[in-house]
């Protein structure tokens, strides 16, 4: 789902990493994402950036059941074989 970014949203923002490694998701970050206290987030790792993703409730809890079925598909050669999907 996506949404339109508000035109007076600026389109770099930063935050100050804490020394214990948290940040603080900026007010138009979180109005951007409809984030509220207590809602899950998902980080995408990319090249060199990471992609600061919403989670819908019904999608964590599908994960956590889902992933106590998929365990025999966790070795070395299934992460190779899938790493580039």
């Amino acid at each position: 789902m996506k949404f339109a970014i508000p035109k007076a949203m600026k389109p770099n923002i930063a935050s100050r990493l804490s020394a214990k490694g948290q940040i603080t998701i900026p007010a138009e970050a979180r109005a951007a994402l409809r984030l509220q206290a207590g809602d899950l987030v998902s980080y995408e790792i990319r090249e060199g950036e990471i992609a600061l993703k919403r989670v819908d409730p019904f999608d964590a809890a599908f994960h956590a059941a889902l992933s106590t079925t998929l365990h025999e598909w966790q070795s070395e050669a299934d992460e190779e074989a899938f790493r580039d999907l």
